[in-house]
């Protein structure tokens, strides 16, 4: 009986195993084209089903018919701890041949790929492990309605003119090539995709539209919210962007490429520091007004009263010293700047001379020297 029950033990152990595929390495699967796939679609992220849901982003699959669009979906990891590194399409001996992707406990190598909503070409920024939970980077996931309580928030950087290249090497393809830490990555124990993940791909290539050859790079189901449910609420269409447009989940500059909005992410203008502003060279330099005397045909300075007044008694440059045009207009009273007697009517119209016109002519028409008869009467 002992030995029954540790035989039953031991099947049961072997099903368990052979439920989870593991590959020793990142897999090749033997699909190849002449031609590049298409480039990547530009969609949103459905929201998340349910918090431990890990997102698995669209790719391009290949079949009798050519490429056809696989959705990207919301799945459960195989096993706690696991992260999933996507396939992608890589030039190689002529023909582009189809790389697997895996769970592992790193991300690996997948092209360089800017699949988008944290895959930005190398690691994942979505989320990562802590104590056995899975923590996600808010500003790259779609939480929807949902309830996620273990999230973090970091930054992520998309330049806004990248363009969605699908594949790797060859014309066009990206030129990433895998970093130690993807190498070590690569020889470390796999899980192929999971059953969830093997059905979304047997339904999309099975839907017409899905074909690159019927929707020209634009899928009318983008993504989805749970796999194999290409009909619902849970479903994304792409949208039309140009092909220098933002990668999907790329936020603008601003947020950083918080990944949607931005895409931030990418820029060459530049911006005076905050709380200040950019000094324009004619304004750190004032004209000083004496140069202006000295000369005044310097072009684009502002003409002033005082060198105005030289200029019109040019003619009369005998009469009008250089010293009163140096003097400010409150420096009139002095006796040194004395009115021609001749030209009074001239003056008239200028302010300075008229006090002192009043003035001269008291002594010449006082005729007060008369009584001088009378005292000698008295005598």
């Amino acid at each position: 009986m002992r030995l029954l029950s540790v035989g039953t033990w031991l099947l049961l152990s072997l099903a368990v195993v052979l439920t989870v595929p593991v590959v020793s390495q990142a897999q090749v699967i033997c699909v190849s084209n002449v031609s590049p796939p298409p480039e990547l679609p530009v969609y949103e992220q459905p929201p998340i089903p349910a918090a431990g849901f890990l997102w698995i982003p669209g790719y391009w699959g290949s079949g009798p018919n050519g490429y056809f669009w696989v959705p990207g979906t919301w799945v459960e990891p195989p096993t706690v701890g696991l992260l999933w590194t996507p396939g992608y399409w890589g030039w190689r001996d002529g023909i582009y041949v189809w790389n697997a992707g895996y769970w592992g406990p790193h991300v690996g190598f997948y092209g360089g790929i800017n699949y988008g909503f944290g895959y930005v070409g190398v690691g994942y920024e979505g989320g990562r492990w802590e104590n056995g939970v899975f923590a996600y980077n808010r500003t790259v996931n779609n939480f929807g309605g949902v309830r996620i309580t273990n999230v973090y928030e970091k930054t992520v950087i998309v330049e806004p003119g990248a363009v969605r290249v699908s594949f790797q090497g060859g014309s066009g393809g990206t030129t990433a090539r895998p970093t130690p830490e993807e190498e070590a990555a690569a020889h470390e124990q796999h899980v192929a995709a999971n059953p969830a993940q093997l059905q979304q791909e047997r339904t999309a290539s099975s839907d017409k539209s899905l074909l690159a050859s019927e929707n020209h790079g634009r899928p009318a189901v983008a993504a989805t919210a749970k796999p194999g449910e290409f009909t619902g609420k849970g479903v994304v269409a792409a949208k039309e962007e140009k092909p220098t447009s933002a990668l999907p989940g790329s936020k603008p500059g601003g947020v950083g490429t918080r990944a949607p909005g931005a895409n931030a992410p990418v820029s060459s203008d530049k911006k005076a520091p905050p709380g200040k502003t950019l000094a324009k060279p004619e304004e750190a330099t004032p004209p000083q007004p004496a140069n202006v005397g000295t000369k005044p045909a310097v072009a684009g300075k502002p003409p002033s009263t005082e060198p105005k007044a030289n200029l019109e008694v040019k003619p009369n440059a005998e009469a009008r010293p250089n010293t009163e045009a140096k003097k400010p207009p409150n420096i009139s009273d002095k006796p040194e700047a004395k009115p021609p007697a001749g030209e009074p009517p001239k003056r008239a119209a200028d302010s300075k001379p008229l006090p002192r016109a009043a003035a001269a002519p008291k002594p010449a028409v006082g005729p007060q020297v008369k009584p001088a008869p009378k005292n000698k009467k008295q005598d």
